[in-house]
């Protein structure tokens, strides 16, 4: 989504720009070498490890990783390889993270809502909405999510795997109660997505074990360009 160009550009001209950006981005490969080893186990010059591999079933599986849901693995029609993305918006309810920022307690990222973005500030329901990011290269990108809370890979997918079957993991206690979702106002918690991987109930066995939140990791891994067997 675009915002609304400044008073002195004619909204032409700005999406003139944002369509020359977009052309250059796709035609340019350096944008999207498609180099990783996930590539080219796919045009069957190489094999995934074992570890890999169990990592993929996992991220594919919707009743375990449920990663794809969001980050499909497959290349959608039109694109040369998997974008890892579907390009929508979700509230994760990611924790609060330590800032300047974050040193008011008034001060809340909503994401497409505001507050530095203004044109959808009346838009609530998208409040705590970020885009889903491509995993391309995401071992490389540390810290993560919107904020960069969660400072490591495994501990963003061990998120997913226990955000709410142990929220106190990741979330503060006031007079012994989590606060669930703190980097939201109160109002807009009940807007958190509860779709798989998420949705289980706190104390419920969790769909991931650390040995498969490995795994996953490990085939993360072979999203990085550049990979030379």
């Amino acid at each position: 989504m675009s915002r609304a160009p400044p008073p002195s550009m004619p909204r032409a001209a700005m999406q003139a720009m944002q369509q020359a950006l977009s052309d250059y981005q796709s035609a340019d490969t350096a944008f999207q070498p498609y180099t990783s080893k996930f590539d080219l186990v796919q045009q069957g010059s190489v094999s995934f490890t074992a570890q890999e591999a169990r990592g993929l079933a996992l991220f594919n599986d919707p009743q375990r990783g449920a990663c794809a849901g969001c980050h499909s693995s497959n290349a959608a029609p039109g694109q040369a390889a998997a974008a890892f993305t579907n390009f929508r918006y979700f509230a994760l309810g990611v924790p609060r993270n330590s800032s300047t920022a974050t040193a008011d307690p008034n001060f809340f990222d909503m994401g497409l809502c505001g507050p530095v973005r203004t044109d959808l500030a009346n838009r609530t329901e998208l409040c705590g909405m970020f885009k889903v990011p491509t995993l391309r290269n995401v071992a490389l990108t540390a810290p993560y999510f919107h904020n960069g809370a969660i400072a490591t890979l495994e501990e963003a997918v061990t998120f997913y795997a226990t955000r709410d079957i142990d929220p106190a993991r990741w979330y503060p206690s006031v007079n012994g109660v989590v606060q669930n979702f703190n980097d939201l106002p109160l109002a807009y918690r009940g807007k958190v997505t509860q779709r798989p991987p998420f949705g289980l109930q706190p104390g419920a066995a969790p769909r991931l074990l650390p040995q498969d939140v490995a795994d996953i990791v490990a085939f993360l891994g072979t999203l990085t360009d550049g990979y030379t067997p």
